[in-house]
């Protein structure tokens, strides 16, 4: 048996404790990782105050991991002993229902999440399933890159189904941990980019991203001054907005996705969803070769998650940060 280390909630809402536990046993298809960063996501948060009464304690939490390969088990192919490697929320799945066999792991009913029951990647290693460890492009630095194997793939996934394009006028709603992202990816892909931010300071941020155009969204006549103007609508915020108003900027057949959860149910009449074939729709993550595709779309077009860097002894301050909101954009443990 081989003792792993790192940092555990005792329970709901509790601080991080240093914590000691014995690992599963290596298997076949299985890759041990040396960790060297883990991103800290919000997701971890509602995982750690038990937000979705789903947690198990002491929980071991943290899902955008970067590391290099320790072991591998005696059936895994094409990753190597010191290579390097991410794992992003999903470590496992059953590999034969549709949706495996699809290349779709993420929809497979039988998913292991990385955390639930864990341990993720608030500590030294981590064993996997080895289809959910994927190369790190050499240009991506990997503090940067940590975010990316969660709220990169959160924001890529639903862009790439969308087709968008040099044809495709987007807006992305929210300049933060996930928007920040999702602006230059929108960007990469060819888009005509608006972002849309209750904080008007972060015009400047959000036009070096990438953006063409900002809308201070407080403003009472903001959004009515971009009525039809979007085909796709990228919602990252955790907040509670005038939906209705946003689906008023969509263009005909436009669509309108979520990727934050807002606190309340959306309550949106038909007709003007009828009336445009307009949607509402909502992505969760990707699956291993979409995350591969991404990291290397990422590594081409410079897209960079913006970091701040804690050493994992001072997780609790991270995460209190990270739950002030007073990290601009992504919190980085680094080990």
């Amino acid at each position: 048996m081989s003792t792993f280390h790192g940092y555990a909630a005792p329970a709901a809402g509790k601080p991080l404790e240093p914590y000691s536990f014995e690992a599963r046993p290596l298997g076949p298809g299985d890759v041990e990782i040396a960790i060297s960063h883990c991103g800290i996501c919000h997701s971890d948060l509602h995982l750690l105050n038990d937000d979705w009464k789903m947690s198990q304690f002491p929980l071991v939490a943290g899902h955008e991991i970067i590391g290099t390969v320790a072991q591998v088990g005696s059936a895994v192919r094409g990753l190597t002993p010191g290579q390097r490697v991410g794992v992003g929320g999903q470590c496992g799945s059953c590999g034969t229902c549709e949706w495996c066999e699809r290349g779709e792991e993420n929809l497979c009913a039988l998913q292991q999440p990385t955390c639930i029951p864990g341990p993720g990647g608030f500590a030294d290693r981590i064993r996997v399933n080895a289809r959910f460890a994927l190369p790190i492009p050499e240009a991506l630095p990997s503090r940067d890159a940590a975010p990316l194997l969660c709220a990169g793939i959160t924001v890529y996934s639903p862009l790439r189904e969308a087709g968008i394009g040099a044809h495709s006028r987007v807006g992305i709603i929210g300049v933060g941990g996930l928007g920040h992202l999702a602006v230059q990816f929108a960007r990469a892909m060819g888009a005509e980019v608006t972002a849309f931010s209750t904080s008007p300071d972060k015009e400047t941020e959000a036009r070096a991203l990438g953006a063409q155009r900002f809308i201070a969204a407080r403003e009472p006549s903001a959004l009515g001054a971009v009525r039809g103007s979007f085909d796709f609508l990228l919602s990252t915020v955790t907040a509670d907005l005038p939906w209705l108003d946003y689906v008023a900027t969509l263009r005909p057949r436009g669509t309108l996705c979520f990727v934050g959860i807002p606190p309340s149910p959306l309550m949106l009449p038909a007709l003007p969803l009828i009336f445009g074939n307009k949607k509402v729709s909502g992505s969760n993550t990707g699956s291993p070769s979409d995350i591969r595709e991404m990291l290397e779309v990422a590594a081409r077009s410079g897209i960079r998650a913006r970091t701040e860097t804690f050493p994992l002894k001072d997780i609790n301050t991270a995460i209190g940060r990270v739950a002030r909101n007073e990290v601009r954009y992504r919190a980085v443990l680094e080990l």
